[in-house]
């Protein structure tokens, strides 16, 4: 009887979170497995990031001096090897490229990603999952396409790294073509593993520009926690001498 009862509000809540899933981005995005605190991972996703994205792309939220002191990197390593525009150690990260000149090579200006690991549906899954579904199309201006945002203008710029791909098509129960997978003709540099590492080293990075007080408050976090557990046992152990005279 009991289970009669509870079945319906059991289906209730497995439907809400099926919705909040897809609704966040869940449906169909890999999993990127980023870590703040990985401070090596950092490091080398900006090195990643001013190498192959920043000829487009800003982060208008974010400067360098920021950036030196959360990923642990001297001013002279930054201005040295992350800085190409000849910006300051202390103004944001521009890209060299006039939104005029970005709307005229791409249709539109490439926008800044400085949010975008928060903006899009599913967080950093969303940009791993779309820097891996690039693939060769050439009825497309930049002659390649994405299966996460279908007709985006930006090419591949990591397509030395990872390699050609090129989509596999398949039919569904309807008969309808679709893609049904990749394959690589010519592969990259990288291997699929050390790819799979360069992308998820780029989006751990734009999570970190995302928020990048989200370091600190992770690991002040900790200690909030240890205060608490301690300020709780204190707070039993004066309960007790109160009580125990009344008892």
């Amino acid at each position: 009887m009991t289970n009669r009862i509870l079945a319906p509000f059991v289906a209730l809540l497995l439907g809400v979170a099926s919705f909040a899933s897809q609704a966040s981005g869940g449906g169909g995005l890999m999993e990127s497995h980023v870590n703040l605190g990985d401070q090596a991972s950092l490091q080398r996703g900006a090195k990643y990031f001013m190498n192959y994205c920043a000829g487009c792309h800003s982060l208008g939220y974010q400067r360098y001096s920021r950036m030196a002191a959360d990923l642990g990197l001297t001013e002279d390593e930054v201005q040295t090897w992350l800085n190409f525009t000849g910006a300051k150690f202390g103004d944001t990260m521009k890209s060299a490229m006039a939104p005029a000149d970005g709307a005229a090579f791409f249709g539109k200006a490439p926008p800044d990603l400085s949010l975008v690991a928060r903006a899009k549906p599913g967080g950093p899954d969303w940009t791993y999952t779309f820097l891996k579904s690039f693939y060769v199309d050439d009825s497309r201006p930049s002659g390649w396409n994405n299966t996460l945002l279908p007709g985006a203008s930006m090419p591949n710029v990591l397509w030395d790294l990872q390699g050609t791909q090129r989509a596999v098509y398949g039919q569904d129960e309807l008969g309808a073509e679709h893609i049904s997978g990749f394959q690589l003709a010519p592969a990259g540099r990288l291997s699929a593993e050390e790819y799979d590492g360069v992308v998820r080293d780029i989006t751990n990075f734009l999570n970190y520009v995302g928020e990048p007080a989200a370091m600190k408050r992770e690991a002040i976090g900790i200690w909030v926690i240890l205060f608490l557990a301690v300020f709780t046992f204190l707070a039993w152990l004066l309960k007790a001498e109160y009580w125990r005279d009344i008892h």
